[in-house]
């Protein structure tokens, strides 16, 4: 008589490891393919001045070689089999991640397993990577839009680590040594101070199997105290202009905003996308269509344990740079005093939940959201709840973000490029 294949289970799946490794996934019935990923609880905010950008050295370092790989070993390990892998760092932490047919996870969790625990972290890399990072910060003073971000995260939050440059100075990268990376690698590259995610076709009982097969389950537990972050204290609202020549003027709006946990997080991004989240907004219809001031204009958020941010960008012509801050200092005023109209609450709300029901289509997706569970200690949320918080938000919430985080008064602007000021 045959056995029948029990059908896997749907939902978020978690498991911590004996040596304190989260893991976390979550099945995605009729994929194929496999989002794989690893965070570091270690970041651009655990770092001090004199070493800003150690974390973002230290994930490009890892590609450099392993005790089991050299760099075009780990180039090659899953691109000949048609899958991708990446890195990042952000502020709060850094992530290695693959995505590859089911079939190839082994190879997934093989592979960066040993960039996450086994990186060689030699002098002789250090010398040729530091060049690549120094191009990339190269690349970022070249490019006015990506640099006045961040002037203006360093105005916004002062002397914090969220107003760091993520990659660093010319003269931190220049100044960092091997030393500096085997610190942090030693500190922090440990199962506690790492989250494990998959979604995708993965079932959670063949996924511990495979991180107990590729040696995750064997590291040792090391230190699992958090890393230390400072007292956050924004810098009071400033406005500055930075002269620089070239054809566009670039200018950048923002404030804090509420943390990741707070339940008005959904609020604050419902008002955003109808300040500026689409060809609807009110920013694009005002600064572009009405005026013809801009080409690109929109709204943005961010979202952090302890704080969150919103801001607008605009690039204009210098020339009519101070017509394009006035539009959008009159559209930051009108919602601050009238918030939203019931219509656009309406609309806005059906907009963001498309939004959230086609990101959660992808793998990767779903697999950035299970990792967020356990990096901002929240409770996971099916689709259908997330929609019901939506729906849920209220005239009196929308009104409340916006008079307390939309006032132009309360905002930091950094305007970069030409023009009188």
């Amino acid at each position: 008589m045959s056995s029948v294949r029990r059908k896997p289970d749907t939902g978020l799946r978690r498991t911590t490891l004996a040596n304190g490794l989260t893991v976390l996934s979550e099945y995605m019935p009729g994929v194929r393919s496999v989002s794989f990923g690893a965070w570091v609880r270690a970041a651009s905010v655990h770092e001090p001045r004199e070493r800003m950008g150690v974390s973002h050295l230290l994930e490009h370092m890892v590609f450099k070689g392993t005790r089991s790989r050299s760099a075009r070993d780990i180039a090659l390990s899953l691109e000949v089999l048609g899958g991708s892998l990446d890195a990042y760092t952000a502020r709060e932490h850094t992530s290695f991640q693959a995505r590859v047919l089911d079939e190839h996870l082994p190879q997934a969790a093989d592979v960066i397993g040993d960039l996450v625990f086994q990186p060689l972290l030699r002098a002789e890399d250090l010398k040729l990577e530091r060049k690549v990072v120094l191009e990339e910060i190269g690349m970022v003073e070249d490019t006015p839009d990506d640099l006045v971000f961040e002037m203006h995260n360093e105005a916004m939050w002062g002397a914090h680590p969220y107003g760091y440059s993520i990659l660093g100075t010319r003269e931190t990268v220049t100044a960092l040594g091997v030393r500096e990376l085997r610190e942090l690698h030693a500190r922090a590259y440990h199962p506690p101070q790492v989250v494990v995610a998959a979604a995708g076709n993965v079932e959670h009982d063949r996924l511990l199997q495979v991180l107990s097969d590729t040696g995750w389950a064997a590291v040792e537990r090391g230190d699992a105290t958090p890393l230390p972050t400072p007292a956050l204290t924004p810098a009071p609202p400033t406005e500055r202009h930075v002269a620089r020549e070239g054809a566009q003027t670039h200018i950048v709006f923002g404030s804090p905003t509420v943390a990741h946990s707070d339940p008005r997080r959904y609020a604050v991004v419902l008002v955003d996308t109808v300040l500026g989240g689409g060809m609807s907004s009110r920013l694009f219809q005002r600064v572009r269509e009405e005026l013809g001031l801009a080409y690109s204009v929109y709204s943005f958020q961010n979202f952090h344990p302890e704080t969150g941010s919103h801001g607008v960008y605009v690039g204009t012509a210098p020339e009519t740079a101070m017509q394009a801050r006035a539009a959008i200092r009159e559209e930051l005023s009108r919602l601050a005093s009238d918030s939203l109209t019931i219509e656009e609450i309406a609309e806005g709300k059906s907009q963001l939940k498309g939004q959230v029901t086609l990101s959660l289509e992808s793998p990767s997706s779903r697999m950035y959201r299970a990792a967020g569970v356990a990096l901002y200690d929240e409770p996971f949320r099916s689709l259908d709840q997330v929609l019901a918080l939506i729906d849920d938000i209220t005239p009196e919430v929308v009104a409340e973000v916006s008079a307390a985080f939309f006032d132009p008064d309360k905002q930091t602007v950094l305007a970069l490029g030409g023009g009188d000021w």
